[in-house]
């Protein structure tokens, strides 16, 4: 392990070059295909059994410990929240790298890369096996669809412990936060401004539906949170528009408080799609489709749980203050099977995610790879 730990500090410059080749290889919303097929590489390159992109688009890898149980499944998102056109040209102004998704997640992704290089060259055979793996579908309306797909088939039954790297830092995610997220799309007729004035308009059923949205309370304690992120629809000025389409976002830590904030939600929506129709007699009636496009379990994972216990130990090691939260990471899914599972984050510090001002500052951020290492081998423990 000593062996393993120093080559993971001198090798961060390595590290950091990989951060920035992963990153300058977009990986927008359902489109992470080229930076997967450059992750499989760095995969069979390191020696890992059995790679494959499995039927989401995770590539999946395996390093056989002296036996198959436990089974540790550790992880790192390869998707970004930036559409295709967004430049990711990485550049440097000293120790600082800036650049869309330099910290979350090619951070991540370079770390993981880092832990099985500390192992080879230390030539540690772990008890258990691990199973290593760059997801899709993390971020935004992708539902966290690699990580369900990883429990629910490709590895669906063989998975004991889970370990996500998300993100700069050196924070750990035991409490998963949940979400709801909605598209409600107001639908009629339409027709010309003036000539057909007078047919329930689905932007003015859009406005009502808002403005009633804006108005739900919620509780500050469990924190309870909604926002209405992406609103569209219209063809001009001049028109009465055939449809009117939000996104909502809600989130809790707490099932039956999410449960609550989504029924106040829904019956905003239907309460607007009502009024603007009586408010026209009926003419040109709208309807509404509310879609449910993402639903993340929430969770957690206890502080005196044997995995939580692993995780300060290893802090503690390595004189690393350990800084429990709260986030929705593909640990929801994990925790909402009742599998041990916590994320961490990779080192360094980050600022302005999953904005185009994304910075990533290198200073020892060796210490979060150095504490991936430690936890993955103390978590393949029997």
């Amino acid at each position: 392990m000593k062996v393993a730990l120093e080559a993971v500090r001198t090798s961060e410059p390595s590290t950091v070059e990989q951060q920035i080749e992963l990153c300058e290889v977009a990986a927008p919303p359902f489109k992470e295909t080229a930076r997967a097929e450059l992750y499989k590489k760095k995969f069979e390159a390191l020696g890992l059994a059995n790679v494959r992109i499995d039927t989401a688009g995770n590539v999946v890898g395996d390093r056989p410990g002296l036996s198959e149980q436990p089974h540790l499944l550790f992880t790192a998102h390869l998707d970004t929240v930036f559409p295709e056109d967004t430049k990711v040209k990485v550049t440097r102004e000293g120790s600082v790298l800036r650049g869309p998704g330099i910290g979350d997640n090619c951070r991540g992704l370079a770390v993981l890369l880092a832990v099985v290089r500390a192992l080879n060259e230390a030539k540690i055979r772990t008890p258990g096996t691990i199973t290593f793996a760059g997801t899709v579908g993390e971020e935004g309306l992708g539902d966290l669809r690699g990580v369900k797909r990883l429990f629910n088939e490709t590895l669906k039954g063989r998975i004991d412990r889970f370990v996500a790297l998300d993100g700069a830092g050196l924070g750990i995610t035991n409490v998963a936060v949940g979400s709801h997220r909605y598209r409600a799309s107001f639908k009629g007729p339409g027709g010309h401004s003036y000539g057909a004035f007078g047919l329930a308009n689905p932007i003015h059923a859009l406005g009502r539906a808002i403005a009633k949205i804006s108005s739900i309370q919620v509780p500050a304690r469990p924190k309870t949170t909604f926002n209405v992120g992406r609103v569209g629809g219209g063809t001009s000025v001049n028109s009465i528009a055939f449809e009117a389409w939000l996104e909502m976002d809600m989130r809790s830590a707490d099932p039956p408080s999410l449960q609550a904030l989504d029924a106040q939600y829904r019956k905003a929506v239907d309460e607007a799609l009502a009024e603007e129709n009586a408010r026209w007699g009926g003419r040109g009636r709208l309807t509404v489709e509310n879609a449910l496009v993402g639903d993340r379990p929430a969770g957690s994972t206890p502080e005196d749980s044997p995995i939580m216990r692993a995780a300060i130990s290893v802090d503690k090691a390595l004189a690393i203050a350990s800084d429990l939260g709260e986030g929705s990471t593909e640990s929801n899914v994990p925790m909402s099977l009742k599998i041990p599972a916590l994320t961490i984050d990779g080192g360094g510090r980050g600022s302005g995610s999953h904005s185009l001002n994304e910075a990533f500052d290198t200073t020892d951020a060796w210490r979060g790879a150095q504490r991936a290492l430690l936890l993955v081998v103390a978590l393949t423990q029997k």
